[in-house]
């Protein structure tokens, strides 16, 4: 524990220095912190002051190392560095950003050798060769003046100026301050300088005027991305990284946690942007303000269990047991499920997914010799128009809007459906089953009428001059009262309409009452919702994270791709686009591998692992590697494959991973909310993505052919965002229309 006051943080970019640092050499340094913050002027940590440099200063971690430190007042100090006691420290840079107040450190010696490491080789010309043309520097038509505006780092101006490729600009990028490479990767991407100003550089620019002197003030700024944790520390020096989402908000993201919203707001933005920091955060900051207590007044939820387990483990790591101990975290499904049971105790009826459902509606059909139904669509117009509008009579279903769902019926059709519905629920009521739409319809109805007594006793208890009425409470003896102050949803985009009926009912209608975060681009469910029409307006409250932390951007440019040029809502009736959607990482680009057959292409993928594992440099542990497959039968081959080769398969299932070590096989579905160092995403073949019989709806049902493209696209999407470093496509045959010409030429 700390006695002496000492203050001892790490800045952003020294912990990515530490990384890679020899692991005797990080055990030192993990020493060195430990006795600098007991005393800074033991003798054995040699601390002095660089000659010509009133804040900068040294100190031994080891022999051969030493830490840099910005010296912020008598006992604070920040390190910037670890470097070798041989490297030159005389082209050191340290400042305060004037635009976002943040302290910025670039090593220019190192950002100078990585620029010139990546210099387009001189072509052999013959003897008579022309005057070589220059080539054009990348940032040409913006001044100083305006590189700076846009918070670019003033000591890289000079580098800037010497770019001309792209392979360049990524390697200054790899060691200048962040908003720099931001600023500079979005310029390059075309964006306009006003367009870079609004949305990378105003939302992390500081409040208040800068003072370029006061460095103190600085590290306090949220631009300023500090530690001082041990745990996070340990987890850098053990081969990890910093898991940086507990320590690390970026401003933008950090003024989205903190800002009150009048109402319902919503966070949206591509794969690996950081929505569900955001929401993980969000909640530890309204638990914060919460007053002391044992209830749960906090809800936390997303679509399925896997996610929720997920999100329970990250909340207690970023908060322990006292911040989960006033959360209720749960999957959407199993909430409407606890407040159906609440009601019904002595149900016990068997919930069963969309897949069994349609199987129900085709036996349905069989024993009643209609073929002239497709299931799928009955089981759709079922849960979307019949539940989703809450339709309770022939009459209602008659008059129920069914926009969106691409094929008209007529009057008579609509009494057809009607019936065949009726005899789908009694089916399941003889057979003891129910839908999670009905559960999910029937929690709806519930807390609606729960929330319409909170409300009539509210009108009762102000008519009578703010007196309680006891008869109009619940009858139980307790008071009726909201279930939660607060509800965050995670993947918001594929939750049901009757979903949001219910979570809207268990909530006051006030101020930070629904955070939702989500990105329709990612949706794989049918459940499309426009959110205004359930009673919550998220209108002027919703805003977009565009930077990936996860991706690469060559990754990130192949997964673009697989979007097309398809629309996509906002879950508020507007299009949501990804404008703006970048990466600051770099990496190989995506490989595409074409084979004969299904047999071949699993083959294939066994070599590539088998040749990964057996080179030194490539060679990673094998739970970070996942085969992403479209159907269940192929991840079950694919699994059987790898085994014969020597290689563990670990199935994903809808709880997780069903084991420790292994690579890990499954569906598309499977893969939403995790992340691998490598992708392959295997038999993404024309006829298995998207299926065939999407391509046969074209000209029977164009707006359900739609819909069903779309929802593919989604799929593939997800299934290549999951890549950190790289992504792997296989296919058999023909590969499928979403793959770009880049990749399908690739091979």
């Amino acid at each position: 524990m700390n006695t002496s006051g000492v203050t001892l943080r790490l800045l952003d970019k020294a912990d990515k220095e530490i990384l890679k640092l020899p692991r005797t050499v990080k055990g030192a340094f993990f020493d060195f912190q430990h006795k600098f913050k007991a005393n800074p002027h033991t003798t054995g940590l040699k601390l002095q002051q660089l000659k010509g440099d009133s804040r900068l200063w040294s100190a031994r971690v080891s022999d051969d190392y030493r830490a840099l430190l910005l010296r912020l007042a008598d006992d604070d100090w920040l390190i910037v560095s670890v470097k070798h006691r041989k490297d030159v420290y005389d082209r050191l840079s340290y400042a305060v950003n004037q635009v976002t107040g943040g302290i910025e450190y670039v090593d220019l010696e190192v950002v100078e050798e990585s620029v010139l490491r990546r210099l387009p080789a001189p072509p052999s010309a013959p003897a008579a060769a022309p005057e070589p043309v220059k080539p054009q520097e990348l940032f040409a038509d913006w001044s100083d003046a305006q590189l700076s505006d846009l918070g670019v780092a003033e000591p890289l101006l000079p580098v800037i100026r010497t770019l001309t490729t792209e392979d360049q600009l990524l390697g200054l990028i790899e060691y200048a301050p962040q908003l720099t490479g931001e600023v500079l990767l979005a310029l390059f991407d075309g964006k306009s300088f006003d367009d870079v100003l609004d949305q990378v550089t105003t939302p992390v620019a500081a409040a208040e005027p800068v003072d370029p002197e006061d460095f103190q003030a600085a590290a306090e700024r949220p631009a300023t991305v500090v530690t001082t944790s041990d745990e996070a520390l340990r987890e850098a020096l053990e081969g990890g990284d910093f898991g940086r989402w507990k320590v690390f908000l970026h401003p933008t993201q950090a003024k989205l946690v903190e800002r009150r919203y009048s109402g319902p707001a919503r966070v949206g933005g591509g794969p690996g942007t950081g929505k569900t920091i955001v929401a993980l955060h969000r909640v530890r900051h309204l638990v914060r303000q919460l007053p002391p207590g044992r209830d749960k007044p906090v809800l936390l939820t997303t679509y399925n269990k896997n996610l929720a387990a997920d999100l329970r483990s990250r909340l207690l790591e970023l908060g322990g047991e006292e911040l989960v101990a006033r959360v209720d975290v749960s999957h959407v499904d199993q909430l409407a499920l606890r407040i159906v049971r609440e009601a019904e105790p002595g149900s016990g009826k068997q919930a069963i997914d969309d897949s069994q459902a349609v199987r129900e509606w085709r036996a349905l059909l069989d024993e009643l010799g209609e073929e002239g139904w497709d299931p799928e669509f009955l089981h759709d117009e079922w849960t979307q128009v019949i539940l989703g509008q809450a339709v309770a009579t022939r009459t209602d279903y008659f008059r129920a809007r069914r926009a969106g769902r691409g094929r008209n019926i007529t009057r008579g059709e609509r009494a057809e459906i009607w019936q065949l519905a009726e005899r789908f629920t009694q089916r399941l009521d003889r057979l003891g089953r129910q839908t999670w739409d009905q559960v999910a319809e029937r929690a709806a109805r519930l807390e609606i009428g729960r929330e319409q007594r909170i409300l009539s006793i509210a009108r009762q208890r102000e008519e009578a001059g703010g007196l309680d009425n006891i008869h109009l409470q619940d009858g139980s003896g307790g008071w009726l009262r909201y279930r939660y102050r607060h509800i965050i949803v995670d993947e918001a985009q594929d939750l049901r309409p009757a979903h949001w009926k219910m979570l809207r009912a268990m909530a006051p209608r006030q101020a930070d009452d629904l955070f939702l975060v989500g990105d329709t681009h990612q949706r794989i469910y049918k459940n499309q919702v426009t959110l205004g029409s359930l009673g919550i307006n998220i209108r002027g409250r919703s805003s977009k994270l565009s930077l990936s932390y996860r991706t690469t951007r060559q990754i990130l440019r192949s997964a673009l791709d697989v979007l097309g040029e398809t629309s996509y809502d906002d879950l508020d009736g507007a299009d949501e686009t990804l404008a703006g959607y970048r990466s600051v990482l770099s990496g190989r680009m995506p490989a595409g591998h074409p084979f004969a057959d299904w047999a071949a292409e699993r083959e294939g993928i066994a070599a590539l692992i088998k040749q990964w594992d057996e080179d030194p440099e490539s060679r990673i542990p094998h739970e970070q590697i996942a085969i992403c497959v479209p159907t269940n039968q192929m991840a079950t081959e694919v699994a059987y494959t790898l085994g014969l080769r020597g290689i563990r398969p670990v199935e994903i299932r809808s709880d997780g991973p069903n084991g420790s070590e292994g690579v890990h096989i499954g569906t598309m579905f499977r893969f939403k909310g995790l992340e691998y160092q490598r992708m392959i995403i295997a038999g993404v073949a024309d006829g298995l993505v998207p299926r065939e019989a999407v391509s046969r709806l074209r000209t029977t049902d164009p707006v359900r052919y739609r819909h069903e493209m779309q929802r593919a696209r989604s799929l593939l999407f997800v299934a290549a965002t999951r890549a950190r470093d790289s992504m792997d496509v296989f296919w058999h045959g023909t590969p499928s229309p979403f793959l770009g010409p880049a990749l399908t030429s690739s091979c």
